[in-house]
């Protein structure tokens, strides 16, 4: 805990939400905070934020990481924050014409970070995390954990770059620039790992959700995804589409278990429709 600095919030403007933070600018504009949610440990903001410093020096574009940082409650890290910055979702949300190139930008990005090899004594593997939540999750029923990591074992290793929360909110621009946010979970792994939740917000995202995450509605969603997938996977044939996609579901099973017991922090029963989409994604 002592590598934490209190901060006192009537500093700062709250700007953002996501699934498992909210963020903060400071009034002085020249940092944000993002505070996990309650019951996330220090631990967990700590590994993150070391992360976050790596992807730094390794000289990917991502915003300087500055300090650890608590309100008392919650823990977090403060970062730089990029001047006239917005993220490519918002822009969409407000000029809904560029969803298309955007879409197709980032695919571009996102296959140009897949081509990068990870350094592997610096970064954690995508697999091994998500073995790590899915064995320490004390509510998951025994015979579904027993599945998850059959499941996981039968996965590829690579040692491919991965953003760990890839999706087009977490890439931002100040419009000479395109930078990457959110890459507390920057590991290595196959790039399915990234893609799966791509595929799978642009599918079962609610209206609300799709708005408070995202801004945008759940259909311009789908067709971010149709978009990004023609171009990453360089076709537009819908059998070959349709196989990727495919492709994609246990990893999309298995993500959802790292990302939900992680909010958890490992206690609790997972949620019967998480269950039964686990079982039928690894069925």
């Amino acid at each position: 805990m002592d590598n934490y600095e209190k901060i006192n919030l009537e500093d700062y403007i709250q700007t953002g939400e996501g699934g498992t933070a909210l963020t903060y600018n400071h009034k002085d504009g020249k940092t944000l905070a993002k505070l996990f949610m309650p019951g996330m440990g220090a631990e967990q903001a700590e590994r993150e934020f070391k992360v976050n410093q790596v992807v730094y020096e390794m000289g990917l574009p991502t915003p300087k990481p500055i300090r650890l940082i608590t309100d008392g409650t919650r823990y977090g890290a403060e970062y730089e924050l990029i001047q006239n910055k917005r993220s490519f979702t918002r822009i969409i949300s407000q000029e809904p014409e560029q969803l298309e190139p955007l879409s197709v930008l980032f695919a571009k990005l996102a296959k140009e970070l897949h081509a990068k090899e990870a350094d592997t004594s610096r970064l954690p593997s995508m697999k091994e995390l998500v073995r790590e939540q899915i064995a320490r999750w004390q509510g998951l029923p025994e015979d579904l954990r027993g599945m998850a990591l059959q499941a996981l074992d039968a996965l590829p290793d690579a040692t491919t770059c991965l953003h760990g929360d890839l999706h087009i909110g977490n890439i931002i621009t100040d419009g000479q620039r395109n930078l990457w946010i959110d890459v507390g979970d920057f590991s290595y792994g196959c790039p399915e790992w990234d893609l799966c939740m791509i595929f799978h917000v642009g599918q079962h995202l609610s209206e609300q959700r799709a708005d408070n995450v995202f801004h945008l509605k759940p259909e311009m969603l789908k067709k971010h995804w149709e978009i990004f997938a023609r171009e990453y996977y360089g076709t537009t044939d819908p059998a070959v589409l349709e196989n990727k996609q495919k492709e994609l579901y246990p990893f999309i099973a298995l993500k959802q278990l790292y990302i939900i017991g992680k909010i958890h922090n490992g206690v609790g029963a997972p949620l019967d429709a998480i269950v039964a989409m686990t079982r039928r994604l690894l069925g």
